[in-house]
């Protein structure tokens, strides 16, 4: 039987607190730290492996997580949470993203229908949508085809799309696979719209508007921003807008769409990419098989995640050790640094996945909690973020756990050699040489050019960023949120922190405002 506790009530906790602390210097530095780096290594699904050698763990740490895992019952949460029990107290609802890329335990019955059938029967329409497209059996008023899709949506509707599209883009380019290219559209400010709009070519153009509601206001006001620009191009909107929502939205059942699909509230939109809020959007860019090829390779991840083995689940070990660094040593945040420039907006999607999940102060009773949560995430790739924020990484009063990601392969293959090297190899160069000297730094008699060392990291390593070891990223971070979730005993599946700002901003616009409020929307015009 699963109980819910508070992660300071636990014996493994205090028996953690209690524990000898690692010298990363100290263990990272000759022999012995190239066998830590060896023996520190955990498949996590498609290709990829997890290396956790510079973090500040050891033998003796790694068997307290473990006993914290067992004692917290984290593995069979997740399996709690996969069978379908209702583990998102504060909506008092299932979470189900995993069962849009595979079926990890017993059917899940809800809303009269199996969840598993229910999310593969959208992927299936989706699928045909995109194929017709693409065939050129749905076509623009003059008889040619869509050449460009574009997402209108916000937050989940946007960060996780965006990020995994453009993390494909120039893979699909080389093996012949991009069908059409992308734009989002997320931003209220007009200037999102009207920028991205004015590089469209309208008349093949075919827009994606995504929202579960079908009443965001973001999305919505975007949409008719777009529906403008359509018909003053002389183009009926009807004809070129699909949408993503609820099948109990006023979006479902609308003439001014050529298609609906449909996602529920069992995933949460940090959580949706793997349902149509991604699907449709990345089905059409890159065709049905690639995103399959991109659930296939969450399922991978997913499946790893279930072990009750510690050392060979990535997922749980990743949570784990950011909850030792959080809580028993004190970090604050964590930065994501993919030294991939295709994952340029990975980074912006973590923000949310992390920090709207397990941002939060009371447990899943809504008691306070007396210990540390969600940590602050940041993170931009690399090599440029070595000349911005690197300075304060190394030097800086605050240690700031690390999450390098790298892949010894280029996506393009295109590459010159200068000074002996490509530029893959400078960039791999590189990622290596932080991770040590994060973690060994420098002595030096001159403190301005010591570096203290004992700076902690990872690296998750693959072959060449390809679909399959995206879709394993994107489920190996989300299963770690929820792992870390289940660890401080928060929900990780609400995010009532959103709301308070939405019902000002109306009050606001309702001209229903007083004291500071009102100050502030007159400073602004409003």
């Amino acid at each position: 039987m699963i109980t819910w506790k508070n992660m300071d009530t636990l014996a493994a906790y205090a028996e953690l607190q209690a524990a000898d602390k690692v010298c990363l210097a100290c263990a990272m530095s000759g022999e012995n730290g190239a066998e830590r780096v060896k023996n520190y290594t955990v498949p996590m699904g498609a290709g990829m492996d997890f290396n956790f050698g510079a973090r500040p763990v050891n033998d003796n740490i790694l068997s307290i997580l473990a006993k914290f895992a067992q004692e917290q019952q984290m593995v069979d949460k997740f399996a709690a949470l996969y069978n379908g029990e209702v583990i998102n107290t504060g909506e008092k609802r299932k979470v189900l993203h995993h069962m849009c890329r595979g079926q990890l335990g017993d059917a899940v019955m809800a809303d009269g229908v199996d969840k598993r059938e229910f999310y593969v029967g959208e992927q299936n329409k989706i699928a045909a949508f995109a194929n017709k497209v693409h065939n050129g059996e749905i076509l623009n008023a003059a008889g040619e085809k869509f050449t460009t899709v574009c997402q209108i949506g916000i937050g989940g509707s946007d960060l996780g799309p965006r990020a995994i599209y453009l993390a494909l883009e120039n893979w699909a380019k080389v093996n012949n696979t991009l069908k059409m290219k992308a734009a989002f559209i997320s931003n209220v400010d007009p200037d999102d719209a009207a920028g991205v709009l004015s590089n469209l070519d309208l008349p093949h153009t075919l827009f994606v508007l995504v929202s579960k509601s079908g009443t965001t206001l973001e999305t919505l006001t975007n949409e008719s921003f777009v529906k403008d620009a359509l018909i003053k191009a002389g183009l009926n909107p009807a004809n070129h807008m699909a949408c993503v929502t609820s099948e109990t939205s006023p979006l479902a059942k609308s003439p001014d769409y050529l298609a609906a699909f449909f996602m529920d509230d069992y995933i949460g939109g940090r959580f949706s990419s793997s349902s149509g809020v991604g699907g449709c959007v990345l089905s059409l860019a890159f065709g049905p098989e690639v995103f399959a090829e991109i659930l296939n390779g969450a399922a991978e991840a997913d499946k790893l995640a279930t072990n009750t083995d510690l050392l060979k689940n990535p997922a749980l070990l990743d949570a784990l050790i950011g909850v030792y660094e959080r809580n028993v040593l004190g970090y604050p945040c964590t930065a994501v640094l993919p030294y991939s420039q295709a994952l340029s907006r990975f980074p912006a999607h973590l923000q949310q996945l992390d920090m709207e999940s397990n941002g939060k102060s009371v447990n899943r009773f809504g008691e306070p909690v007396n210990y540390l949560t969600g940590p602050i995430i940041f993170g931009e790739p690399g090599t440029n973020g070595q000349h911005s924020f690197y300075q304060l990484l190394h030097q800086g009063t605050d240690i700031v756990p690390l999450q390098f990601v790298g892949f010894k392969n280029s996506q393009m293959g295109s590459d010159v050699v200068i000074q002996g090297s490509t530029s893959q190899q400078k960039l791999c160069a590189n990622v290596a040489a932080q991770i040590v000297a994060f973690a060994c730094g420098k002595d030096d008699t001159d403190l301005n050019k010591k570096f203290q060392g004992g700076r902690p990291s990872s690296i998750i390593v693959g072959e060449k960023l390809t679909p399959a070891a995206l879709g394993a990223l994107l489920a190996h971070f989300e299963n770690k949120v929820m792992y870390q979730g289940f660890a401080w005993n928060v929900n990780s599946f609400d995010q009532e922190g959103v709301q308070l700002g939405k019902v000002l901003a109306k009050k606001v616009l309702a001209h229903d405002t007083d004291g500071a409020l009102k100050v502030y929307s007159d400073l602004l015009n409003i």
